[in-house]
């Protein structure tokens, strides 16, 4: 570990706005060491002093659950077939493309992603990872190359990264085995907590490498093994991610097969808790969202993907008045943008709800519903994948985002309302240097640690491999 990697040197930054532990202040600094937040306010004593008039810091966004793969499919589904377009279309495009995607290809596209993700201000990625096997349905003679591989990618551009290791077991109840999931299966949960083991063990050196298990869904685990990596979850105190509730299709199956929905079945099996985030959630009861709320669970809703794909709207309202806690994902990757993200959950609402503000606090100061937004992104995406941090607080990651008040989507943004602009109005194009651990990952825009010409290129001879 060096002081040039990890940021040890005292740095104060001096934005014309700091937003920060929930509070937006003028002309405070930002002072970081050794990868933390260590003051606010006043710079500290002896820190380098980095002036930055006319931008605003902000805590890091974070992209809670996603599959850097899909990018391969960006733009190659926006067709109605004569049977017509939904979810399961969109699986079979997914599955073929998956079965073509090599290591170095896995890599470059994943490269692709991360470097689209820093350029947005994400300075965190949980990736829900279930490409495990070769073509063929063999493992490689390193099991884990396809976790490394992305690892490595996120790992080149400088994010911090939680590698979610999926678990599949079968296309679903009473359903023969699907060819395109051949990639995905194996023979018990015990292979995903080995590998978990075995990766956590190689990258015990790196304190931006961390892992999860993640039951694929209740369609593709049986209850034993949803229980199982539960309760090895537990034990060894990470996060526990499963797909739920996102079509309706997958809950009349869970129905004939349990005689309960997903989420009352992820209760009945120990899985439902403080560690686990139910992805999606989206077709729920009021008993479903009564638990997820008790229980303390995170739902992570993806609105551009679950815009994208028909598959509904996350009930954000209800889940947070029952207590449950929620974060962001890029999910497919149709889009790579979490203050997108933000505003379609509360968007979807507005249109679903006939009114406005929906996520609000009532009678709260005039940018709470921002800053719950801007929590979801952030803090609620940290807490999600088992992390600390967040808000920037004295203590946390020095993962943030200074962003320019000049660009034209947030031009004449004030303390008063400088986080309402950035949630609700805020370009990409405004987003100048972003950095993870107290250190730069982008720099005026561009990567401070990649070739993008060279990111790019790579990428998109692997995209023309893939799709052939």
């Amino acid at each position: 570990m060096t002081a040039a990697t990890h940021g040890l040197r005292a740095t104060a930054y001096v934005p014309e706005f700091l937003f920060a532990a929930g509070e937006v202040r003028s002309g405070a600094a930002l002072t970081t060491g050794d990868g933390k937040v260590t003051l606010l306010g006043a710079p500290a004593r002896g820190a380098e002093v980095v002036r930055l008039p006319g931008t605003a810091i902000l805590p890091g966004l974070v992209s809670a659950h996603g599959h850097a793969f899909q990018r391969a499919i960006r733009s190659r589904t926006e067709v109605r077939p004569r049977a017509g377009s939904n979810f399961w279309s969109w699986r079979e495009v997914m599955y073929a493309v998956a079965a073509r995607v090599g290591p170095d290809d896995l890599h470059a596209v994943a490269r692709l992603v991360f470097l689209e993700m820093a350029r947005a201000g994400v300075t965190t990625a949980g990736e829900f990872h279930y490409l495990h096997l070769d073509p063929r349905g063999q493992p490689y003679a390193d099991p884990d190359e396809l976790a490394r591989r992305v690892i490595a990618a996120a790992r080149d551009v400088g994010l911090r990264i939680s590698l979610l290791r999926a678990s599949y077991a079968r296309a679903g109840f009473r359903r023969p085995f699907d060819a395109g999931q051949r990639r995905f299966l194996e023979a018990s949960p015990d292979a995903a907590v080995l590998a978990v083991d075995r990766l956590a063990a190689a990258y015990r050196e790196d304190p931006l490498v961390s892992f999860g298990l993640a039951p694929h869904s209740v369609r593709a685990c049986p209850i034993e093994w949803v229980s199982a990596l539960a309760r090895e979850a537990e034990c060894r105190r990470v996060p526990l991610h499963v797909h739920a509730s996102e079509q309706p299709r997958e809950v009349e199956e869970c129905r004939a097969e349990h005689g309960v929905s997903p989420v009352k079945l992820l209760e009945m099996a120990g899985a439902l808790g403080p560690r686990t985030t139910a992805v999606h959630a989206i077709h729920v009861s009021q008993e479903d969202v009564a638990a997820l709320g008790r229980s303390g669970a995170t739902v992570c809703a993806c609105p551009t993907t679950e815009r994208d794909l028909g598959d509904g709207i996350v009930p954000a309202d209800r889940l947070l008045a029952a207590g449950a806690r929620l974060a962001l994902g890029s999910d497919s990757c149709v889009e790579v943008d979490l203050l997108g993200e933000a505003r379609a959950l509360e968007g979807h609402l507005r249109l679903l709800r006939g009114e406005r503000a929906v996520l609000a606090d009532e009678g709260g100061a005039t940018d709470s519903l921002a800053r719950r937004l801007h929590a979801i992104a952030s803090a609620g995406g940290m807490a999600s994948l088992g992390l600390a941090g967040g808000a920037l607080a004295p203590g946390e990651a020095a993962d943030f985002v200074v962003v320019s008040l000049d660009d034209p989507s947030i031009a004449g943004a004030s303390a008063t309302d400088l986080v309402t602009s950035v949630v609700f109005s805020m370009a990409r194009t405004a987003v100048r240097d972003v950095y993870v651990a107290g250190v730069p990952v982008v720099r005026d825009g561009r990567s401070a640690r990649l070739d993008e010409a060279t990111v790019v290129g790579e990428a998109r001879a692997a995209l023309d491999r893939i799709r052939g």
